[in-house]
């Protein structure tokens, strides 16, 4: 049989997280953002939950491809925009919105030959410093771009930088308002931490909301607010089963650098699953885990393949018991990947895209 370790996607859940997204902001569009292969997910496996939204967002013209070979007809917007010329050509075939962040892409659609004007979307700097024209240059940016015939309707864009924390965003809000006053077009400058912290403010929500980590299960703001509290159910389930026991005395350490050592008697399981397999190597022993849905913590140092679990609230467990790393358990107990990220220094967004190519995934029916 094949190693025991399995991801699982729920395009259910994705359905419903999408829903909470429209619920945040009930008056504005939806994109929903499938950049990274739907943030690890896989494009192919989320589109069904995915179809009630009003557009896709992206980065990568293949991904752009992908999306239209799977029936989709709506808008599809690359958040980046193009990177070279050529790529307009495609963004013509394939009738893609694209951002416009900087003189050199203004330039490429003025020497761009094309029957149909393209859809763009001028993004703004307004404090995030990385992609976008500053406040200051944004007007003179919209009238090149007014005066191209290559260009149809100019909508204004921008991100923020602090949305999930206690700066916020109003100094951006002010900013981006100052520089798009009375400009024509829709306006989209909510991404998911805004969405769900500020979408109530008509300000924040405007024409079109960016659900890109909502959509996934995962709570921008943790630890903050966790992902129920936002009402949000894991997308991405990652299961493994015990394929050994171990029973140690007082003394006896675990793992590589023998980073833990048993003050007693304990019983330990050890689980098909390691960094190999994306489950991060920082998560040090007290990493929560589920063992047949009751939760429990690592022991030890993580190995590429495997690593150690803490039996003692399980202590029927054994060989071929279910351990669910992040996710749901088949008896509905919920380990949300945020807290599984803390514990590794990071956040779910990382541990989704980080999932090995070689753990095998499945689409919950």
């Amino acid at each position: 049989m094949p190693r025991p370790i399995l991801a699982t996607i729920h395009p259910a859940a994705v359905h419903h997280n999408l829903e909470s997204a429209r619920r945040a902001a009930p008056d504005a569009r939806v994109w929903a953002v499938v950049k990274a292969n739907a943030y690890g997910h896989g494009i192919e496996r989320v589109f069904e939950g995915l179809r009630a939204a009003d557009g896709f967002a992206l980065l990568d013209l293949a991904e752009a491809e992908r999306v239209r070979a799977l029936g989709w007809r709506g808008p599809i917007l690359l958040l980046e925009g193009v990177f070279e010329p050529r790529d307009l050509e495609l963004c013509s075939r394939l009738g893609l919105w694209h951002a416009v962040h900087c003189d050199a892409q203004i330039d490429w659609l003025a020497a761009h030959k094309t029957q149909v004007p393209h859809r763009v979307f001028l993004k703004m700097n307004s404090g995030m410093n990385r992609l976008g024209f500053t406040p200051e240059r944004y007007r003179s940016a919209w009238a090149r771009l007014n005066a191209l015939p290559q260009v149809d309707e100019i909508s204004c864009m921008t991100h923020f930088s602090d949305a999930d924390g206690p700066r916020g965003i109003a100094h951006q809000v002010q900013a981006f308002q100052a520089a798009t006053q009375d400009l024509p077009g829709e306006r989209c400058i909510a991404n998911s931490a805004a969405l769900l912290r500020h979408g109530g403010d008509a300000q924040v929500r405007l024409d079109w909301v960016r659900a890109g980590i909502v959509l996934y299960g995962s709570a921008p703001d943790h630890p903050e607010r966790r992902a129920a509290d936002w009402d949000l159910q894991p997308t991405m389930t990652l299961a493994s089963r015990i394929i050994g026991v171990q029973q140690l005395q007082a003394g006896d350490t675990v793992g590589y650098g023998s980073r833990f050592t048993a003050q007693g008697p304990l019983g330990i399981g050890i689980v098909a699953c390691g960094y190999a397999d994306g489950y991060p190597r920082h998560c040090d022993t007290g990493t929560p885990v589920l063992v047949n849905g009751v939760r429990t913590r690592t022991i030890g140092r993580v190995s590429m393949d495997m690593l150690a679990v803490d039996l003692t609230p399980v202590p029927g467990a054994g060989l071929g018991a279910e351990v669910t790393l992040w996710g749901r358990a088949a008896n509905g107990a919920v380990l949300p990947i945020d807290e599984v990220a803390q514990a590794g220094g990071t956040i779910g967004y990382e541990l989704m895209c980080a999932l090995a190519p070689r753990v095998p995934v499945v689409v919950q029916d």
